[in-house]
């Protein structure tokens, strides 16, 4: 089979046998694939230490069902800026790994790739901001289908106005007033934020104040987790980089972390 060559993200990399990598690669114009990288981890001529997880290639690839081959591959960027940054790498890696997660094999999803590589880039030239984050989980949700239902009760169905009161329910459903008595209140200022969310394609455009945050936060955090078969490596590292007081995060020495599955 003749090699194509596509942009790519790195969605992850392992080491295999003695010098060999199997990557997980977001192709353009392929979809998600997992392919051999033979001689990488003694080759720089053709891979020049470019294998590493969300960074974006130029990649040289032979698709094949199961294990494709990767003969080569150029660096478009490595993003320095976010690998020098505790915080961005776990943004960074969360991003690549719920795209792993939730991206079929070879099933190409331009709109996705852009917004990854449109949130990567955000995190390379900008700050790290929570609501940017929730942004890109509300946009991504939307890409694949699992759009979040803002404007109707997941119960009963009832069509629910901008003021009406809502309440999350299990995984992340929005129920009305009258099927949602327990479960975190959603204020109508959270629900136009996140509408106003899925109606632009700019990072940065949508601020959240801090309770809004926290009510789009559970509510896309209950969304995602229902799709998933298991938790997120990424998010508990993340999670633990939030949590972390600033001096002692900075003084961490950053670490892209490998896959392990």
């Amino acid at each position: 089979m003749e090699a194509s060559r596509s942009e790519a993200i790195v969605l992850g990399a392992m080491d295999y046998r003695e010098s060999d990598r199997i990557v997980t690669l977001f192709p353009l114009q392929h979809g998600k694939v997992r392919g051999v990288a033979k001689g990488a981890k003694r080759s720089m001529r053709r891979f020049g230490g470019a294998l590493e997880p969300f960074a974006r290639l130029g990649v040289e690839l032979v698709v094949r069902e199961g294990l494709s081959s990767l003969r080569g591959a150029d660096i478009v960027s490595l993003y320095p800026r976010i690998r020098a940054d505790l915080l961005k790498i776990a943004l960074a890696g969360y991003a690549v790994e719920i795209s792993d997660r939730f991206l079929p094999d070879g099933a190409p999803s331009p709109r996705l790739f852009r917004l990854l590589a449109a949130y990567l880039e955000h995190l390379e030239q900008g700050e790290a901001r929570a609501a940017d984050r929730r942004f890109f989980e509300a946009n991504f949700l939307n890409i694949l289908g699992y759009r979040l239902a803002l404007d109707r009760c997941a119960a009963c169905g009832e069509e629910l106005s901008p003021e009406a009161a809502r309440r999350i329910g299990t995984g992340g459903a929005v129920l009305c007033g009258a099927c949602g008595r327990v479960g975190t209140p959603v204020g109508p200022g959270t629900v136009r934020l996140l509408t106003l969310c899925l109606g632009t394609g700019r990072f940065g455009a949508v601020t959240f104040p801090p309770a809004a945050l926290r009510e789009a936060g559970e509510l896309l955090d209950g969304a995602i987790s229902a799709h998933l078969a298991r938790p997120l490596n990424s998010l508990a590292f993340l999670r633990q980089i939030e949590t972390e007081p600033l001096d002692a995060a900075r003084t961490r020495r950053p670490v892209v972390q490998e896959e392990t599955n």
